[in-house]
């Protein structure tokens, strides 16, 4: 499995947290806040694929660009940048290896941490 960052989604989440789209939530409520299967194949029928990519910040090359399994690393609900979600993305890329998405998903919490200081 080949996956590397994906840098549109790197792009809309820094976006999303510039424009205030963020919600700070304890690292560990990933599980309950992540879009449920049924939430993704909605958000897929009515945006389409490229629009699911931008949420997700890890691309896997092997798989087909319109299937579900070629993107890796939520990071949000289809509104909001999850902090915890950005928190499950940075420790599983790590352990995994894929520096590239790790250090990106760092600077974005970094982001987050900067804006909930200053505010």
């Amino acid at each position: 499995m080949t996956v590397k960052l994906n840098n549109r989604a790197f792009g809309h989440a820094k976006s999303l947290i510039r424009d205030g789209k963020y919600v700070i939530d304890d690292r560990d409520a990933w599980s309950e806040h992540q879009p449920s299967t049924r939430q993704e194949n909605e958000f897929i029928q009515r945006c389409g694929y490229a629009a699911y990519a931008k949420w997700h910040l890890g691309i896997d090359d092997e798989q087909g660009e319109e299937t579900k399994g070629r993107y890796k690393f939520p990071y949000g609900d289809f509104e909001k940048v999850h902090r915890c979600g950005l928190l499950a993305a940075e420790s599983r890329a790590g352990r995994q290896k894929y520096y590239d998405i790790e250090l990106a998903v760092a600077h974005l919490h970094g982001m987050l941490d900067t804006l909930t200081k200053t505010t």
